[in-house]
């Protein structure tokens, strides 16, 4: 994907983010409580900084939120550390100057981009570093609907490597697949029939036979699917090299180091993005 299709969905998303925290007209004048309590001129200085470790992703999309909150009032804005730094707790992140109601209107919307993305990519970071460089942590598409690119974008920023960003940019023969189809052989000879030039096959293999017949058949990569470590050891003898191999299903950050000793290419892990923890980022008045 482009940066330039990324920075188009990146405002479509703020947008929606305003108006749904401000209302229809997503500005200042959504925020009740500010414009009942605080001056129009009211100008404060701020910071926002992190409370635990992270690895940073996000905060250009937060400096942009402030940025299109801001109307016609002065604000000034500082970004300190860009994404994929490593930051220790009680980094100043960005610091600022301006409009207390414009600040104070962005606030949530802004920490919840950094909150979300920086723990996919403080997760993701903890995966690549079991990993030991000796297999690739992948994500999978268990993404939030219409954040998918956000999310694989801070997968990146942790040092994670994409999988497939949809359906139509990769051939994966799933359970359900082979299943249609009535075995791998078939599903892989209908695709090859019409298969674009340069397109891997991976398929997945439930199993040490399904793994035997998509040898047979000559794919390029096979995922192995829930499978414990035995049988994770007997695959990898059984390939010997003749197809990349992935792993997935149920893996933790316990299970990555001796996965990946294993000799497997790649280890996916959907708990990168379906169920990560936000990280712990505020901001503060000075």
């Amino acid at each position: 994907m482009s940066q330039e299709i990324l920075s188009q969905q990146i405002d479509q998303i703020i947008d929606l983010a305003l108006k749904e925290d401000l209302g229809d007209l997503a500005n200042i004048d959504g925020d009740i409580t500010s414009n009942l309590t605080i001056p129009n001129n009211k100008i404060i200085d701020f910071i926002i900084s992190n409370r635990q470790p992270i690895i940073l992703c996000g905060v250009d999309i937060a400096l942009k939120v402030f940025n299109k909150i801001k109307d016609l009032q002065e604000l000034d804005l500082k970004k300190h550390f860009n994404d994929g730094d490593h930051l220790k707790a009680g980094r100043v992140i960005i610091s600022g100057r301006g409009n207390a109601k414009v600040i104070f209107a962005a606030e949530r919307i802004a920490l919840n981009f950094m909150q979300h993305l920086s723990g996919i990519s403080t997760k993701t970071n903890k995966f690549v570093v079991q990993a030991q460089g000796k297999s690739k942590i992948l994500d999978t598409r268990k993404t939030i609907p219409a954040l998918r690119n956000l999310q694989k974008y801070a997968v990146k920023v942790g040092g994670g490597v994409n999988h497939r960003l949809a359906l139509n940019d990769g051939i994966l023969i799933k359970d359900n697949h082979i299943a249609a189809a009535g075995n791998i052989k078939n599903a892989v000879i209908m695709i090859r029939q019409s298969l674009k030039k340069g397109m891997l096959i991976e398929v997945e293999c439930d199993n040490l036979a399904q793994v035997k017949e998509a040898l047979e058949v000559g794919v390029d990569i096979i995922m192995l699917d829930n499978m414990n470590l035995e049988q994770i050891k007997e695959a990898v003898k059984l390939i010997k090299g003749r197809a990349k191999i992935e792993v997935s299903g149920g893996i933790t950050l316990e299970k990555v180091k001796e996965i990946s000793n294993v000799g497997v290419d790649f280890i996916s892990v959907g708990a990168l993005t379906h169920s990560v923890e936000a990280v712990d980022i505020g901001l503060d008045i000075v």
